[in-house]
């Protein structure tokens, strides 16, 4: 397990031109450009959630806590019924299967309901790389990430933690991965964990529904 560094993040007052500059402008281009190339196929997943459950709504949308644990209103396809527990997160979900939709199944897999984060990005809600988002009741995690500075940061689409085993590793080991990516943001940093990302989620690695 990853020692925490509860202090350091706290004492970085200094500027740092890609954390606090060139990241900002990498993740609203990088958003732009993928919103304009996915336009299609998200207009198809849009169709599908639609045909396969009329009543419902097309976006999820769900309070998760942002930087500095102000929350915001974080947007995915929706790929599970009304019935859902969305109170708490979905990894502790009993039955999963009860509640994903057929449509659901195959997005989730394949992480596409991750898809209209991008509007959160560009709104300034999140980045592309960073401390995935939690709910309110994810308390432990939340707590761990106060005391490394994790929090500090935006949540992101995806993050260090979600590259090194994301539903597979204990609640102290994600908040150990995010306090270090606080601590140590950088391109190559980023790079890595956007190319090792893609990579995973042709595989569908480090994916569980419920406990496990």
């Amino acid at each position: 397990m990853i020692k925490e560094k509860s202090n350091n993040f706290a004492k970085d007052k200094s500027f740092r031109w890609y954390r606090d500059f060139f990241k900002r402008v990498f993740d609203i281009c990088f958003s732009l450009i993928s919103l304009a190339i996915l336009a299609i196929p998200m207009l198809v997943i849009a169709i599908l959630i639609k045909i396969d459950s009329p009543s419902e709504q097309i976006l999820f949308r769900q309070q998760r806590i942002g930087k500095n644990n102000v929350p915001f209103t974080i947007l995915k396809f929706r790929s599970m019924n009304k019935n859902a527990p969305h109170w708490m997160a979905t990894e502790n979900f009993k039955n999963p299967e009860r509640y994903i939709t057929a449509i659901g199944k195959i997005i989730r897999k394949m992480s596409l309901d991750e898809l209209p984060q991008f509007i959160n990005v560009l709104k300034g809600d999140m980045s592309i790389i960073g401390p995935r988002p939690l709910i309110a009741d994810e308390k432990r995690v939340l707590t761990l990430r106060d005391k490394n500075g994790a929090s500090r940061v935006l949540p992101g689409i995806t993050g260090l933690a979600q590259v090194h085993g994301r539903d597979e590793i204990t609640d102290e080991d994600k908040a150990a991965y995010d306090g270090k990516y606080a601590l140590q943001i950088s391109m190559l940093m980023d790079l890595s964990i956007f190319f090792k990302t893609v990579f995973d989620v042709l595989q569908s690695r480090g994916i569980h529904e419920g406990k496990h």
